[in-house]
């Protein structure tokens, strides 16, 4: 399989390219500055905000990941809000997986988890612009589409190759960047998720 992913120089996004060479797919990795990812990676420069440079990437490729995440130095997340909102709009006909957060997953009564007290405020832009993300995602109508949440803490660590799957409520508290990878290589192999949100946790 051939696979796009845009945020490839990224905590996830790297672990990603990582996972899929590991198995054998040809990747190229998309980034703004470019870098590259692995020696047996192609690298190429890509803005998310470029909606036709990110429609060709993707009809270069058997599917497309996006694991940019918004601005967290304080910035607008309107680019990102704005970016997905014309990636939808132009109806690619590639498979996407898109990297969500995991301050929109439900617990018990309905509530997000960005909206719970205690929810960490310097976290909240990020819940709150990944919520409206899956929501555009959600009202989208012709899309191949699918998007991922981690667990509430996802950081380094160590690869199992084992995730537990839930849906729009939490399953566990964390999950490996490496093991978050595992899943989303997994559900590209073998699309369980179409049109919906799941969630992974170790």
């Amino acid at each position: 399989m051939r696979i796009a992913i845009i945020g490839a120089t990224g905590m996830v996004g790297s672990r990603i390219a990582a996972e899929a060479v590991q198995r054998g797919h040809e990747v190229v990795a998309y980034s703004r500055s470019g870098g590259r990812v692995d020696r047996a990676v192609e690298s190429r420069t890509l803005d998310l905000g470029d909606t036709a440079a990110v429609v060709a990437a993707g009809e270069d490729a058997d599917a497309a990941v996006v694991a940019v995440p918004p601005d967290r130095t304080g910035g607008s997340h309107e680019p990102t809000l704005a970016a997905h909102r014309a990636l939808i709009a132009a109806a690619p006909a590639t498979r996407l997986l898109i990297v969500g957060g995991a301050g929109s997953l439900e617990v018990e009564g309905g509530s997000r988890l960005k909206d719970l007290p205690g929810f960490p405020p310097e976290y909240y832009p990020e819940a709150d612009t990944f919520t409206t993300v899956l929501e555009e995602y959600r009202a989208s109508s012709g899309l191949d589409w699918t998007l991922l949440s981690p667990a509430p803490v996802i950081s380094p660590g160590e690869r199992t190759g084992s995730y537990v799957v839930g849906g729009d409520s939490p399953v566990g508290d964390t999950i490996s960047a490496e093991d978050f990878a595992v899943a989303v290589v997994d559900e590209l192999e073998e699309p369980k998720h179409r049109g919906r949100r799941f969630a992974v946790a170790n």
